[in-house]
């Protein structure tokens, strides 16, 4: 992605921790990932991220999501002895949809972005509005999109390994973000 459009992106996630009035120090707001999963379409496939901590015991993170902005459909696998990663979504903002593995929701509300719907295969819908949490144990397929406003999110998990995540999209690459150069 070219500078322009990264710092863009950077502004409207930093808005939306402003919105949900979560304070960054000038350092984590310097930290912020701007994530398109490889995909180069960051506004209808992607996330903004800052990272708090990811030990080897836990992780603390803040996600922002633009409106209808989908983190695309993935699971956290078994990482030698380690189980894989058992996550918790509170909403702080907006509204987020979140789907997950077990019986699908009748007409479900999210938009399924054109040219991936092949790849988002679980369909029971939990919608989450502030204060509002789900945990997702490990290994276990889920997706989510912010709703009309956009959305952020507190993730609290067991450590992060995001190098492993499986995304069910063979085209795409996590760890690599946009790049603001």
């Amino acid at each position: 992605m070219i500078k322009n459009h990264w710092i863009e992106a950077k502004g409207k996630v930093l808005g939306l921790f402003q919105s949900a009035h979560i304070f960054l120090t000038e350092q984590e707001q310097e930290q912020v990932e701007i994530v398109d999963f490889g995909l180069g379409n960051y506004e209808l496939e992607g996330l903004g991220l800052v990272t708090y901590i990811n030990s080897d015991l836990y992780c603390a993170k803040e996600l922002a999501l633009l409106p209808h902005q989908t983190c695309p459909e993935h699971r956290h696998p078994q990482v030698g002895p380690n189980p894989g990663k058992t996550e918790t979504f509170r909403c702080r903002w907006g509204k987020v949809r979140l789907y997950l593995e077990g019986e699908p929701t009748d007409n479900i509300k999210a938009c399924i972005p054109e040219g991936s719907k092949k790849f988002y295969t679980v369909f029971r819908e939990m919608e989450l509005t502030p204060g509002q949490q789900m945990t997702i144990p490990p290994n276990t397929l889920h997706w989510f999109q912010a709703a009309e406003e956009g959305a952020v999110v507190s993730e609290f998990s067991t450590t992060s390994r995001d190098e492993f995540d499986i995304f069910t999209d063979p085209r795409i690459v996590r760890i690599p973000v946009m790049s603001h150069s």
